[in-house]
């Protein structure tokens, strides 16, 4: 019998894997619909050797020391900060907005003061801010808003940033300096060697089994444990019974090019142009040196694997009902961007299964489980014999 079955191999569940076998020395089964590890943060040499991210690209930064820290145990660092370019109006001015991207744009020589001004001049007083547009326009004004926001924002989300609540576009600064990258947070690096690697050394502990292409569904008969995390859609745990819950998804259409090097920033946004939002040249984020380039382009799309939750008002009301139930089911733990519906960056997520993590240490410290307890899972008795069989046909994809 395992102590603990995880669903879902990203960050949530494999930094909680490796928690509770490392420091609880628990027994944990951790599944993945997908034929690997490392969620939507999985990396790959392709078939011309250039390391990729296949789901788009993952740029780690947190203000965490603790998160740092932590991860720092399995992985090495390349110093890494991200910067973006914005094709607009004919040119690629940086993003997010700063003093270059104003003087460039209208061909000035402001400083850093007179920018602040031009700001304030521009901006609309918007009260309460309450929209995505709000938000931008009550910074930098409505032709700045149409410029860089308004159409990538509709093709991001398939919706106008009137109908986004603000959190959306909060996320995006504005500043009055010539900083230009995308981040400031206190720690900017990349794993050294990828993100798969790092997660091949979080799983490692002889107390984590892996299963992949697995659905948990097909086990829950089949392979005893005691409790569950679960990292997956909450709308789906619950069958859907309050409706589903909506997401952003993206396609991706990678390509290698015959070239050092293709991009002039490591990725570049298109805010009014082509269909996809921004294109990503992945040597800028692993520092790899190869005669070749890839890239990939961005396609939004409304069906798929669900990437982002749609932030709006009937949303959230919806999730709280889910909400409600993940809190009233005994022996199941919801963690994670899709089984909390929110729109966590990965040290958010780290730190969000830390912060569990801690809970059930503590939980494990004030009732300890007795040997030999069996769990029921959804009134479902559970065989021990069936353990041996699975667990030992999943010895060769342990590692991907």
């Amino acid at each position: 019998m395992f102590d603990y079955l995880i669903v879902g191999a990203g960050f949530a569940g494999s930094v909680l894997a490796e928690r509770l076998a490392s420091q609880l020395h628990k027994s944990v089964l951790i599944i993945d619909k997908r034929p690997h590890i490392a969620g939507n943060a999985f990396d790959h040499y392709n078939e011309d050797g250039i390391l990729v991210h296949r789901y788009g690209p993952h740029i780690f930064h947190t203000n965490s020391k603790e998160v740092f820290d932590y991860l720092s145990q399995f992985t090495a660092w390349r110093p890494y900060e991200h910067r973006v370019l914005a094709s607009v109006d004919g040119q690629l001015v940086p993003m997010p907005i700063n003093l270059d991207t104003i003087n460039k744009l209208y061909g000035l020589s402001l400083t850093s003061f007179e920018v602040e001004d031009f700001f304030k001049s521009v901006a609309e007083d918007v009260s309460p801010v309450r929209t995505s547009e709000d938000v931008v326009v009550s910074k930098v004004g409505r032709e700045l808003y149409e410029k860089f926001f308004r159409n990538y924002t509709r093709k991001h989300w398939g919706m106008d940033p009137s109908e986004l609540d603000k959190s959306v576009t909060s996320r995006v600064p504005v500043r009055s300096n010539r900083d230009d990258r995308y981040f400031t947070d206190t720690f900017q690096a990349m794993p050294l060697h990828g993100y798969t690697s790092m997660f091949e050394k979080l799983l490692a502990h002889p107390n984590i089994k892996i299963m992949l292409n697995t659905d948990y569904h097909e086990i829950l008969d089949l392979i005893p444990f005691r409790e569950m995390i679960y990292t997956g859609p909450v709308d789906e745990y619950f069958g859907f019974c309050f409706g589903k819950l909506p997401y952003r998804s993206l396609e991706f259409k990678h390509e290698t090019l015959d070239a050092p090097v293709h991009l002039p920033a490591a990725v570049v946004n298109y805010p009014n142009e082509h269909a996809y939002t921004r294109i990503t040249e992945f040597k800028y984020l692993t520092g790899q040196q190869h005669p070749k380039t890839s890239v990939v382009y961005e396609y939004p799309k409304a069906e798929g694997d669900p990437y982002y939750p749609v932030p709006r008002p009937e949303n959230a009301a919806i999730y709280n009902q889910y909400k409600k139930l993940a809190d009233a089911t005994p022996g199941v733990h919801f963690v994670g961007r899709l089984a909390t519906y929110k729109y966590y960056n990965m040290d958010q997520v780290v730190a969000q299964a830390l912060t569990l993590f801690k809970k059930l240490a503590g939980q494990e410290q004030a009732l300890p489980v007795l040997d030999g307890a069996l769990a029921e899972h959804n009134g479902h008795r559970l065989k021990a014999e069936a353990v041996e069989l699975r667990v030992s046909l999943n010895g060769d994809s342990k590692i991907t």
